[in-house]
């Protein structure tokens, strides 16, 4: 290719803005040359900051937004998003109630609950502690969370009203399978002249469970609701009752039609109450990865800058000679900042690509640096989830890239507006 001052003859005086004219010098002044080398090491490390730093940017949010998203469906999925309690005496006119609530528009499933604590043990004789959570088996059919995840057994066991579900993470812990005993001592026993006595019961596990939420496949047993009450006693009475709604976020306008339909005195709780500080800790902790990985753009773009003060002495003698010939100082100006600006758009768009590239595959990643490491990465006993999820936001992946566009554009501008003013006679001073 012939070089711009050679090819400025063929170039109309007038040329519009950003011509072929203006693209190709911007081009050829993209391409390294050997003397050129240093100022070309510099542009590839702007483009590998941009490229990183969008990438980076979009692999985490993606994976907090993934985080968020698995944690909010899994709790929200064994959990009601509402939940009614009885204002003084336990609920014992509770079927009635149930049906009341269940009916009211926008409530998808409404099931009565009683809970307790307990000490398990299974065949190797060590014991754990575990959540008992007593639910009816028609409601725990249409807990499909629970029941659409059964791993081993099955629920006939549950509906008959004889036996019990536990989680693969329990199971596994205790050595039990479907089809085995499992012990529950409660310290809520019968009392005796000799004081309280613990009770102690064996249940066959009818079905494993694995939810995907380590927590909760190592800590729940759910019992039929009649055999919980008597094993808590509980009489006729339940605890609470929890309610799923069609769309969680709009727990506000179900809430004032359930205490209406309620017709006694109740205390409503919801999911944002209930985990609030949890999902605040998760969203400023998002929030402050987002700013902190913006810095590695903002690098980048200082490096964009760096580069082209340096070109832009490097090419002063070229410069006199466009403007000798006629090139206006907005065509200098358009030439330098075209040349910064590739560097920006094309870093930009490289990150995107690996971006997706990880997300999309984040979870064997995970799996080949575990296996190359011998350790386990992101252990599910600390982050809860037992894979490694990517949740790509589109209007977070565009932020991203207006931003780093944004702040490319922004750092080519000084030394593009340098490039054209300067004068012809100092210029050709460089040469």
């Amino acid at each position: 290719m012939a070089s711009a001052d050679q090819a400025i003859d063929d170039i109309p005086a007038k040329a519009k803005p950003f011509s072929v004219f203006e693209r190709m010098v911007a081009w050829r002044y993209l391409r390294s040359r050997r003397k050129e080398a240093f100022i070309s090491v510099i542009a590839g490390f702007s483009f590998l900051g941009i490229m990183l730093g969008v990438a980076t940017l979009i692999i985490v949010m993606a994976v907090m937004n993934g985080f968020r998203s698995e944690l909010v469906s899994r709790i929200l999925g064994i959990n009601g998003h509402i939940v009614v309690l009885p204002a003084g005496e336990p609920f014992s006119d509770y079927a009635a109630l149930t049906e009341r609530l269940a009916g009211v528009d926008g409530v998808r499933l409404a099931f009565p609950l009683v809970e307790g604590q307990a000490l398990v043990s299974g065949v190797r004789g060590a014991g754990s502690g575990a959540l008992v959570r007593g639910i009816r088996p028609d409601d725990m059919l249409a807990l499909s969370t629970v029941s659409d995840n059964i791993v081993e057994g099955d629920m006939v066991g549950y509906t008959a009203g004889e036996g019990v579900l536990i989680g693969s993470r329990m199971a596994a812990s205790l050595g039990l399978f479907a089809g085995d005993k499992i012990t529950l001592i409660s310290p809520e026993g019968d009392v005796t002249p000799f004081g309280v006595n613990p009770r102690v019961k064996a249940y066959t596990i009818s079905g494993i469970f694995e939810i995907g939420m380590s927590e909760y496949d190592a800590s729940i047993i759910f019992m039929p609701l009649a055999e919980a009450q008597a094993y808590f006693n509980a009489g006729g009475h339940v605890q609470s009752i929890e309610v799923f709604v069609d769309h969680p976020d709009d727990v506000d306008q179900v809430i004032p039609k359930l205490r209406q339909a309620a017709g006694e005195d109740i205390v409503i709780t919801d999911w944002r109450q209930t985990n609030q500080t949890f999902f605040s800790a998760l969203e400023v902790e998002r929030n402050v990865m987002f700013m902190i990985l913006t810095l590695i753009v903002i690098v980048a773009a200082l490096n964009i800058i760096s580069g082209l003060i340096m070109l832009v002495k490097d090419k002063g003698p070229d410069i006199a000679i466009l403007r000798t010939m006629g090139a206006t100082s907005g065509a200098i100006m358009r030439i330098f900042f075209m040349t910064g600006a590739a560097i920006g758009i094309v870093g930009t768009l490289a990150g995107v690509f690996l971006g997706v590239i990880v997300c999309l595959n984040i979870e064997s990643i995970r799996q080949f640096f575990s296996w190359v490491t011998g350790t386990v990465l992101f252990d599910p006993q600390l982050y809860f989830l037992s894979t490694l999820p990517a949740e790509m936001s589109l209007g977070e992946t565009l932020t991203v890239v207006i931003m780093s566009l944004t702040l490319s554009f922004i750092a080519t501008i000084f030394p593009a507006w340098r490039a054209s003013r300067l004068d012809p006679v100092q210029a050709l001073r460089y040469e």
